[in-house]
């Protein structure tokens, strides 16, 4: 039972991580009907940065380093994704193919830099010790960074679904998502909504940034890719729009890769998520809670 506690904690970790790139996603495509492929490149922009400014404050490993990495790293994100969609995207507005591949672009030009500077190799990171530590849980040895990855994400889930329900610009923007005409009709710019939406994005993917390298506690130019694939994989099965499905999703996925890895064999697990996705599109398109809106 101790393995299996282990093994479940660890799949809500990486779920956890999955999630943070998810849901800026989900967020994305619910208002602007696109998928930003730029966000892989995002994530590891941001998880250079963090590493960078760790390492610059007693040469990494402290915890005031570590928070510091953190909160500019989301800073960077939301600026980033915030430059990206004022000078790439908008002059592109309405012609969502172009948009579509404006990111993929951005996302490719991002990797052949970062891998032009640091090289593809993975790059050690130094941690607080706290974040390589262990708890003891009913027998089995916890690494605390799966907690670190599952508390951030949960709180991430709170902030986005406060946000949309309770604040007028998160009803604008479920507005905007629901008839965007109508709500350019009663005055409201909804361009400012894109521009709100992906700055939010960005801060999520610059937190899943800094807390990758606290999971993988390496660097390397593909990180972000890596986690990208899930993230897309986890908002097709949660459903296109759902912020709430696709952190059930993102959970789901983590778990089963973490319990069929161990006791099946490497591999095994992400054949899995492939073979839930297959069947999610197959037995329900729409993912499990997918919408024409932004859920919460």
């Amino acid at each position: 039972m101790s393995a299996l506690a282990l093994l479940i904690v660890t799949g809500l970790g990486v779920g956890g991580l999955y999630f943070l790139m998810a849901s800026g996603l989900s967020l994305i495509f619910g208002l602007m009907r696109i998928l930003s492929f730029a966000h892989g490149a995002l994530l590891t922009v941001c998880g250079f940065c963090a590493w960078e400014i760790m390492e610059a404050i007693s040469s990494g490993g402290t915890t005031i380093g570590f928070l510091v990495g953190l909160v500019c790293s989301a800073a960077i994100g939301g600026m980033l994704a915030v430059t990206m969609e004022l000078i790439i995207l908008r002059p592109l507005f309405g012609r969502e193919l172009e948009q579509l591949l404006a990111t993929i672009g951005v996302g490719f030009a991002a990797v052949a830099l970062l891998q032009g500077i640091y090289g593809p190799n993975d790059n050690l990171v130094n941690l607080p010790d706290w974040v390589g530590s262990v708890t003891n849980i009913g027998g089995a040895r916890i690494p605390d960074n799966r907690f670190l990855l599952i508390g951030s994400a949960v709180l991430v889930w709170y902030g986005i679904t406060a946000f949309l329900k309770a604040t007028r610009h998160g009803q604008i923007i479920r507005a905007g998502v629901q008839n965007r005409e109508m709500v350019e009709a009663l005055g409201i710019n909804v361009k400012r909504s894109f521009t709100l939406v992906f700055g939010l994005a960005g801060v999520a993917a610059g937190i899943a940034g800094a807390l990758a390298v606290t999971y993988y506690q390496t660097i390397n130019p593909e990180t972000g890719d890596q986690v990208l694939i899930y993230a897309f994989i986890a908002l097709i099965i949660g459903g296109l729009g759902s912020v709430t499905g696709a952190a059930m999703a993102a959970a789901l996925m983590g778990v089963v890769q973490s319990v069929l890895n161990y006791y099946l064999g490497s591999g095994a697990g992400d054949a899995a998520v492939i073979v839930l996705l297959v069947l999610t599109l197959v037995v329900r398109p729409q993912g499990l809670l997918g919408t024409r809106e932004i859920t919460v």
